[in-house]
């Protein structure tokens, strides 16, 4: 039956034809703009570790001396509280992280100096956050323990200074001092580089390098501390420091801390450390408060820190907005259309046609409408996207159409236009077939 359905609605959009490119038209253009919106709203809004981010927190204390008053602690921590917090090995894992601009330069090479990024950090950041790796490995612990100078490169600055081969075991040289490569990053490229989100950027529609690629090389944490020689980008400072130069006792925020926890219990027990530490330091008078200390998981920080830009939701309800207009123009279309054919729908409903058999009919009619419009509005879609991908934005050349998006972009097609059928195909079936009989004898 479906079959013969689908013959009498090729018959009849083919023999309105006009229309009908019209209908195909406002369900593309609907699609097209939602789609394309909706594919960079879900690149900017997923989940950077499915399966993994419930077990990963981001810790936060506030050595602020008015923290007190404050109703949420800084971002970052002081180098202080991070080593001891860090030092306790109160997490199964944890990691400290820190971003600065280095210069890089690889010995026996033909490349020229360059500017970089480097992250400091310790080996469990690789572990915790499932780092793949092209050749060699991370360092061991002991190596970030003893300062070693070691480090692991990404894969883009392995192909720019060593066109892409096996670096493991080569001297790469950071601020003027060599450091041995141990290993070489896979392509990989978290969405956002979640393990460097502060500050609430986004919420200014500033996506910062939060979309970029990783950073360039990756270096114990003790040991960036003498190559970088303090030059740390610092989040926020309270006072001037004691010591010109120094980090360590510096009053300023500049290292994230993320704590991985397996379960419920590990989760609350380290939320009694923190809030111990707390206590421990308002008593010896370098913390104001104890209440400002925060354990979120990592959706909890990407949420908090506002990840999707504020003007990325308003284009989405701004282009969903025109696929409803685009859906009551169709509704508007499609009864025009079959009201039309009012004197063959009452020839049918005379020859025993039922009504249910007409409103099927006109709902398959509906939908091929809707594959038709699935099907240019996919091509708007991959349109829209390459505009995207033209921008400026940190995150344009992420955007692409994959699986899920392609079959969401059919099935929403379908769903607005059988949706957009559901009424006209009502007022169709319920045509009174004496009347239009009655009608076509007199003529």
């Amino acid at each position: 039956m479906f079959g013969y359905y689908a013959k009498l609605s090729l018959r009849s959009l083919r023999r309105n034809w006009v229309l009908s490119a019209l209908m195909v038209m406002a369900i593309a253009l609907g699609i097209g703009t939602s789609m394309t919106t909706l594919t960079v709203m879900r690149l900017l809004s997923g989940d950077p570790m499915p399966g993994r981010s419930d077990t990963l927190f981001y810790a936060q204390v506030d050595a602020r001396p008015d923290s007190a008053t404050r109703r949420e602690p800084l971002d970052m921590i002081d180098y202080r509280s991070a080593v001891d917090l860090w030092s306790a090995k109160r997490a199964d894992r944890q990691t400290m992280v820190a971003r600065s601009p280095v210069k890089l330069q690889a010995p026996g090479t033909r490349q020229s100096p360059s500017m970089g990024t480097m992250l400091s950090t310790t080996s469990d950041f690789f572990t915790m956050f499932d780092v793949p790796f092209r050749y060699g490995g991370p360092w061991r612990a002991e190596d970030g323990e003893k300062r070693a100078r070691v480090a692991v490169i990404s894969a883009d600055l392995n192909r720019k200074l060593f066109g892409g081969v096996d670096s493991v075991g080569r001297e790469l040289q950071i601020r003027g001092t060599s450091v041995r490569i141990v290993g070489v990053l896979d392509d990989w490229r978290p969405r956002p580089l979640f393990y460097t989100v502060a500050g609430g950027n986004f919420a200014q529609g500033d996506t910062g390098d939060f979309y970029g690629k990783p950073q360039d090389v990756l270096v114990p944490f003790f040991t960036s501390l003498e190559l970088n020689d303090g030059h740390f980008q610092q989040f926020t400072c309270w006072d001037l420091p004691e010591t010109p130069g120094s980090l360590q006792n510096t009053p300023c925020v500049w290292i994230g801390l993320w704590a991985q926890l397996d379960d419920e219990e590990a989760v609350a027990g380290y939320r009694r450390f923190l809030n111990d530490y707390a206590a421990q330091q308002k008593a010896m008078g370098r913390f104001a408060s104890t209440n400002n200390v925060r354990l979120r998981n990592l959706m909890q920080w990407l949420d908090y820190n506002h990840v999707v830009p504020a003007d990325v939701r308003v284009q989405t309800w701004l282009a969903f907005s025109f696929l409803a207009i685009c859906l009551f123009n169709t509704v508007g279309l499609l009864l025009a259309k079959f009201l039309r054919r009012s004197g063959e729908i009452g020839v049918r409903r005379a020859l025993g046609a039922s009504r249910s058999a007409v409103f099927a009919q006109c709902l398959v009619e509906a939908g091929m409408i809707g594959l038709a419009g699935g099907f240019a509005g996919w091509l708007l879609t991959l349109a829209g996207l390459w505009l995207v991908r033209r921008q400026p934005a940190a995150y344009a050349d992420l955007a692409h159409l994959d699986l899920p998006m392609f079959l969401v972009t059919f099935a929403l097609a379908v769903a607005v236009s059988l949706l957009a059928g559901m009424l006209p195909a009502l007022r169709a079936s319920r045509v009174a077939p004496g009347l239009q009989i009655k009608t076509l004898g007199g003529v």
